[in-house]
């Protein structure tokens, strides 16, 4: 008897119920935490009203989250479908494309609702690195890093282009340069800042760091050299 075996690795269906579990725990915190703003826009979600919940931080928020288990039916039909077809990885595939788009769009979203001027105030444009950083504060930095958090996670899980590091700086950076750029052409009375670029990329890293035993590698995959930021 080899006394120094070491244990198997446990089944790959029961660390994906581990991930889902805690997934699911994070979301029911976040929610109970965030339960009183989220219940201010609430009536005028439900009522289909654009003021007072598409054009309100509370309200984009009670959305995505409602918008979740609707995206995880998208995401159980695609990899079902893939996996019909033979397949060998439509369960990683088929979250990373829902992931993307579910976990970006409602940040974009945030990022280009206009100030209280818009189209009156002048167009700003701050391109100090760190200036800003201080009168972002915490609040805002998480906010920045969030951004493209989604998109730098799953990115290199569906897309082998996007598998490395750089790659992944550079799609962050790069979907970051076009927002700012969108907000200072269309007078959003919002300040286009080289700083929201620099978290919106630093986001995009450390998420693409957490997934790094997931990406989709060039020497498995064929690589893929599509539009990376159309997909979000």
């Amino acid at each position: 008897m080899n006394h120094n075996a070491s244990p198997s690795p446990p089944p790959r269906r029961a660390r994906g119920i581990l991930l889902l579990g805690l997934a699911v725990l994070g979301l029911a915190g976040a929610a109970f935490v965030l339960r009183r703003p989220l219940m201010m826009s609430a009536p005028m979600c439900m009522a289909g009203r654009w003021h007072g919940c598409f054009d309100t931080f509370n309200g984009v928020v009670l959305m995505t989250l409602v918008a979740l288990p609707p995206a995880v039916l998208v995401a159980w039909a695609l990899a079902r479908r893939r996996r019909a077809a033979g397949a060998a990885t439509a369960w990683r595939t088929s979250l990373a494309e829902v992931g993307m788009v579910h976990g970006t769009v409602p940040f974009l979203w945030l990022t280009m609702m206009p100030g209280a001027a818009p189209g009156i105030a002048p167009a700003r444009v701050s391109l100090v690195p760190l200036r800003d950083l201080v009168t972002m504060g915490p609040l805002g930095i998480a906010g920045n890093l969030l951004v493209f958090a989604a998109l730098g996670f799953f990115a290199p899980m569906r897309f082998a282009a996007a598998a490395s590091v750089p790659r992944i700086l550079a799609l962050g950076a790069g979907c970051s340069v076009l927002v700012e750029t969108a907000q200072y052409v269309l007078r959003l009375d919002r300040v286009s800042s080289v700083d929201d670029v620099l978290v919106n990329a630093a986001g995009a890293v450390l998420a693409g760091l957490a997934s790094r035993r997931w990406w989709r590698t060039p020497s498995h995959t064929p690589a893929h050299t599509s539009a990376i930021c159309s997909a979000a």
